[in-house]
């Protein structure tokens, strides 16, 4: 019974105390605050709050197009669902291309065929349909392939491409636009080599290597 009347007391002090504490918070919160006349800048900005952030893809993307457009190059696009024209005739892929069979591209229709596009060069035929030279672009997009899915591999991907038509332009203009690219993008110590190569659509044709921009060649 003692212990009963020794803890309501204590609780009853505590009451006090909390009480007392509370309205002399309510007391300075009331005299601090700003006079009911006075009100906030509404003009005045407001606080900026960065949401998310962007896709690798992106990024990299946008490094691309960036080196690409101070090179004096602009950005086309085109459907990702082509027709056998754009995909494969115009340019220049015979009838009996392997690219043509189910096993290598996703066909949506069959006569008049549908596809998902294998290549971004389908934007090069569109610009060229639609304006007259000089052109001077790239065509980055989403591409399909009916390909086995591995580290090293995908059914789509990404492309970039570019299309540079005007009087007095030859391979060397190509060569200088992609070793440009090369140093601005892999870094100033980055070595290219170019390699003759054979493809079907284009005439001459080369690969390209660079070296290694993480060792800077000296072997991983």
């Amino acid at each position: 019974m003692i212990k009963k009347k020794l803890l309501e007391t204590a609780l009853n002090e505590l009451k006090k105390e909390a009480n007392a504490k509370f309205h002399s918070l309510a007391a300075h919160l009331q005299s601090t605050t700003s006079h009911p006349s006075e009100h906030p800048d509404t003009s005045l900005p407001s606080t900026q709050f960065q949401i998310g952030g962007l896709h690798p893809i992106n990024i990299v993307k946008n490094r691309m197009i960036e080196i690409f457009e101070r090179q004096g190059f602009n950005v086309s696009e085109g459907p990702e669902m082509e027709d056998d024209w754009h995909n494969f005739t115009a340019l220049n892929f015979p009838k009996n291309h392997p690219a043509r069979e189910m096993q290598d591209t996703y066909f949506l229709e069959k006569d008049p065929d549908k596809l998902l596009r294998t290549h971004t060069s389908t934007v090069q035929i569109r610009l060229m349909e639609q304006g007259e030279p000089p052109f001077r672009s790239i065509m980055p997009g989403r591409v399909y392939r009916n390909e086995a899915i591995s580290a090293r591999a995908h059914c789509f991907f990404h492309q970039v491409e570019g299309l540079y038509i005007d009087r007095n332009v030859g391979f060397k203009d190509l060569k200088q636009s992609i070793y440009h690219f090369s140093r601005e993008f892999f870094g100033k110590k980055t070595e290219i080599r170019f390699r003759p190569s054979y493809f079907p659509f284009t005439e001459p044709s080369a690969e390209v290597d660079i070296s290694c921009f993480i060792c800077q060649g000296e072997g991983l």
